[in-house]
């Protein structure tokens, strides 16, 4: 009898066995020596949680707003390259899940099922994540397609012109679709389920880019494509024309620095989102975590901090959320979910983390989750927790 998954990593050792290595490990894995993948966990668990008792805490509330749309708790679904991969269909059982339990899902450029066949699926609009590529009338085009889907906000992810190193994705000779070799073919045959999924799935190649970019059917490596058609020139500037294709909600993904969510803030940006891509780029960069006091700190309220990078539970989310933090962003934790169960993986990877919230809130002694604040931590030490800086 299979133990009762309770929480993230139990999804996580069950889509390792249920997900090819190649794309498991893409989704695990970070770049180069993982130094920052790692310590974004280990900043999360540095910061305790101030234990409070005899406080009415009967009636809770975890509903807000992100970006403005209404969510049933402060978490949203982060953009994911070949999230289809990990399971057949995945973008589409991600926003299903995503809408049932009342929060924002965002659709990564990467995708393998296509803007349009996730809005033809789902009951509700979804956010959709752009990279700038050196074809700008195609990036023009993927803002007109997201605007035609009804997409809810546009998210600009910055911190990916040029890719870091994953050695994970060399060693694997990761590619869309996979190479067929004999480790490959043994590979997948040992997972009967998840190629039964691919063989049905709407989409196996990247469906934002199949038929209008060159080669984006027929990959020799990720990181290849993505060196020949990822923009190093991306400025600021650019936001300017970005502005000028949407008139929605915009939201900057990538922001680590105080001075680089200053000028986000004069340039308008409804949100910012504080990530180090998961590990997955700037090796030796900061924890998320560690440099988002600061961050709030610098866009004073004028405009919404979202957290992504190392949230993998309910408490991890209680943290940013005191540390001022508007939401917080799953990528890992999302993928572990559908890789292990598909749709109904990702419905209780939201629910594990909605509950612990839920749990640990109360034994805080919070019931709302606009009260939260630095009093409710402590550092490793035991001492009161104010900033990192304090």
């Amino acid at each position: 009898m299979a133990s009762p998954i309770t929480n993230i990593m139990d999804l996580r050792e069950l889509a390792r066995r249920r997900v090819p290595r190649a794309f498991f490990e893409y989704a695990d894995r970070g770049s180069y020596d993982e130094v920052t993948l790692h310590g974004n966990r280990a900043a999360f668990d540095a910061i305790r949680l101030r234990q409070r008792v005899m406080i009415d805490v009967d009636k809770r509330s975890l509903a807000t707003t992100i970006a403005g749309q209404p969510a049933s708790f402060p978490l949203a679904i982060a953009p994911t390259g070949l999230t289809g991969l990990q399971c057949g269909g995945g973008e589409i059982l991600g926003a299903r899940a995503a809408a049932a339990a009342g929060i924002p899902f965002c659709l990564s450029t990467m995708s393998i099922c296509s803007i349009e066949q996730v809005r033809a699926a789902v009951p509700a609009p979804f956010w959709f994540q752009v990279y700038v590529m050196r074809d700008r009338g195609f990036v023009r085009e993927l803002i007109q397609r997201a605007q035609a889907a009804e997409c809810s906000a546009l998210m600009l992810t910055a911190d990916l012109t040029l890719q870091g190193q994953r050695h994970r994705e060399i060693k694997n000779g990761l590619s869309v679709p996979p190479k067929v070799t004999l480790r490959n073919l043994y590979d997948i045959a040992r997972r009967p389920r998840w190629a039964w999924g691919m063989l049905r799935a709407p989409s196996r190649c990247f469906g934002n880019l199949e038929g209008r970019i060159g080669g984006a059917d027929s990959l020799t490596t990720l990181a290849q494509w993505i060196a020949s058609q990822f923009d190093p020139t991306l400025t600021w500037r650019d936001l300017d024309w970005i502005r000028e294709l949407w008139p929605g909600k915009l939201i900057l993904k990538g922001i680590m620095d105080p001075e680089d969510a200053r000028i986000a803030a004069a340039e308008g940006v409804d949100a910012i989102v504080v990530s180090n891509h998961g590990g997955r780029q700037l090796d030796g960069a900061a924890a998320s975590i560690d440099v988002l006091p600061e961050i709030i700190d610098a866009v004073a309220g004028r405009m919404e901090v979202l957290l992504d990078s190392g949230i993998t539970s309910g408490q991890s989310l209680l943290k940013a959320l005191a540390l001022g933090a508007r939401a917080g962003l799953i990528g890992k934790a999302f993928l572990y979910g559908l890789g292990a169960m598909g749709e109904a993986g990702v419905t209780k990877a939201i629910e594990i983390i909605r509950k612990e919230l839920d749990v640990s809130m109360a034994l805080t002694g919070q019931c709302d989750v606009h009260s939260l604040s630095p009093d409710i931590l402590l550092r490793s030490d035991g001492r009161p927790y104010r900033t990192r800086q304090s």
